[in-house]
């Protein structure tokens, strides 16, 4: 994943409520597979297995973060650990027909949860942190963005 990515990840993480913050790490998951597909097309089992650990933390945080008390959780469990598995395979064998079958689970899945986000009224996760504002500036087709309250607690409650 570039480096702007990561930046934009963190950026909307700062701002999302707790469904959205589902959606990203969907999202980020299918951004791994994507570097990993594109480590195995160049034959590349190192850029591989960074690709596949850092899917893997996708889905170790969004299975932690499951309440199994409560339906669909424990589907979802299965469906994580069947994406657990086919990701192994695809490490081993250096083939992307597993991660294609990861990508079939996990695209419905950040669908739907992008539509409980969207009817998800409540505020930020992290209460604390700086507002971004992105806009159009003076050079011709420049994005620039700004932070909100630079000089306030950045985070940290005193």
């Amino acid at each position: 994943m570039k480096k702007e990515v990561k930046q934009q990840f963190t950026r909307r993480i700062t701002q999302a409520n707790s469904t959205e913050l589902v959606v990203i790490l969907y999202e980020m998951l299918l951004c791994y597979l994507e570097d990993g597909e594109k480590a195995i097309e160049h034959g590349e089992a190192e850029l591989l297995r960074g690709a596949a650990r850092n899917a893997r933390g996708c889905l170790n945080e969004l299975m932690n973060s499951l309440n199994l008390n409560y339906e669909p959780a424990p589907a979802l469990q299965r469906l994580y650990m069947f994406c657990f598995r086919r990701l192994a395979r695809a490490e081993q064998r250096m083939d992307c027909s597993p991660i294609d079958e990861i990508r079939r689970v996990i695209k419905p899945l950040r669908d739907a949860y992008e539509k409980l986000a969207a009817a998800n009224n409540a505020g930020p996760v992290m209460r604390n942190s700086q507002t971004v504002y992105a806009g159009l500036t003076y050079g011709k087709n420049t994005l620039t963005e700004n932070m909100a309250d630079q000089g306030t607690n950045r985070g940290i409650l005193a």
